[in-house]
């Protein structure tokens, strides 16, 4: 969502210090834009943030009827490990994966809703969903959610986008219980606040005391994940501008309810986008909240958001790369709005432009060229060094795998 990866690593820093970090913030080398595979989307290192802005790329493509270069499709499958986890990025796909290689949740969530999306009739596809699904099942936490790595306790950003995976491949999140019999909506609950002052959101957990402070990104990954939805959300059939009332998050619904008011307010104390620190707009996370919203069926507030977006995120998105414009995508859809002409974007076309030229000619673009003039969209070292921050001071800036990004 901004990328919701992002998140869910600096929520396990903010728990257990920057050495919970990916172990690929270990090695300092990073591929020229010149040394990378063909069939990756964007030009920047992917060291932190490959599969999964792989695996927005490649959703996105298939909401707005593309089908995507098959060798884009098989760069992903061949990132995925025996195990049927996914690391951010394997720059050796050819090795054999190990106790070292840093398989998470996050990255084989968004490659299994990726893959469940375009393998409807191709068996290999299915099979590494299933895969990724055997993963997913048998690194869930006791409390029923999941954490970035495993081990980590669970946080909503990471719970959130596992329940989308098991749903896209045709799971019951429900029935999917730990030895403790619990499930991902006995787990969100937990990582909801109560109304008052926090007024109903999904937290994420302060580097100092530990305990969960209200958070925009992690709401609407809460939001998701509590109904039961993934990235791709159809628009409510419709318009709703009735604040939902705020109660104790026992169940998995109430939750959701209240954190859909939460974005609410906010979004509407906002001018209808989200703001990090020094009022900067915060493109990504608002992009999130239209898909929590439209998926909540706050249609009204979801479709004002997605006007401000179609106005005002161009920069960003060029500045950001492929998963940007996959955001903006889901945003679009969530909605009703055209993303070929999104406040006069294409970003069907922008996107494709940042990978191989999709196999659906209509769509296909001037990938190649295009690269070359895309610079610094991915982890660059301001995202390094929000992670510090984070650690280091307990405020709940977070940082898009794309680009850095302020929270409210």
């Amino acid at each position: 969502m901004n990328v919701r990866r992002s998140a869910a690593v600096l929520a396990a820093v903010a728990v257990f210090g920057p050495a919970a970090a990916p172990a690929a913030f270990a090695d300092d080398t990073s591929p020229s834009p010149a040394a990378l595979p063909s069939g990756l989307y964007g030009t920047s290192d992917p060291k932190f943030d490959g599969v999964f802005r792989q695996s927005y790329a490649l959703l996105a493509q298939d909401t707005v009827g593309v089908k995507p270069a098959a060798k884009a499709v098989h760069w992903l499958t061949g990132q995925q490990c025996a195990s049927g986890g996914f690391a951010p990025y394997r720059a050796d796909a050819s090795e054999p994966c190990d106790s070292k290689t840093p398989v998470d949740s996050n990255s084989t969530a968004a490659a299994a809703q990726a893959l469940a999306a375009l393998g409807d009739d191709d068996k290999s596809l299915a099979k590494a969903v299933d895969r990724s699904v055997d993963w997913l099942k048998s690194v869930q936490n006791q409390d029923g959610g999941w954490g970035y790595n495993p081990g980590q306790p669970s946080d909503a950003n990471s719970t959130g986008l596992v329940v989308g995976a098991l749903v896209a491949a045709g799971e019951n999140p429900a029935r999917l219980k730990s030895q403790k019999g619990r499930s991902a909506y006995d787990a969100l609950p937990k990582l909801a606040l109560d109304c008052g002052k926090d007024g109903g959101a999904f937290g994420l957990a302060d580097a100092k005391t530990k305990k969960l402070s209200p958070n925009a990104d992690a709401t609407a990954a809460g939001v998701l994940g509590s109904l039961g939805k993934g990235l791709v959300v159809s628009p409510a059939p419709k318009a709703d501008d009735s604040a939902p009332k705020c109660a104790k998050p026992d169940t998995a619904s109430q939750a959701a309810s209240n954190g859909a008011g939460y974005l609410l307010k906010t979004l509407k104390a906002g001018d209808d986008h989200l703001t990090g620190a020094g009022d900067v707009p915060d493109v990504g996370n608002t992009a999130d909240s239209v898909v929590a919203l439209a998926a909540a069926g706050q249609r009204e507030q979801a479709e004002k958001s997605a006007r401000w977006l179609a106005g005002n995120s161009a920069k960003w998105a060029k500045d950001s790369g492929p998963a940007a414009y996959a955001q903006l995508i889901f945003a679009a859809h969530a909605t009703g709005m055209d993303p070929r002409d999104f406040g006069g974007a294409d970003l069907v076309k922008q996107l494709g432009a940042q990978g191989p030229p999709a196999a659906t000619a209509s769509d296909s673009s001037a990938a190649d060229a295009d690269r070359d003039e895309k610079k610094d969209e991915g982890v660059n070292i301001w995202w390094i060094v929000g992670v510090g921050m984070v650690a280091g001071i307990g405020i709940g800036f977070l940082y898009s795998a794309n680009r850095r990004k302020q929270q409210p």
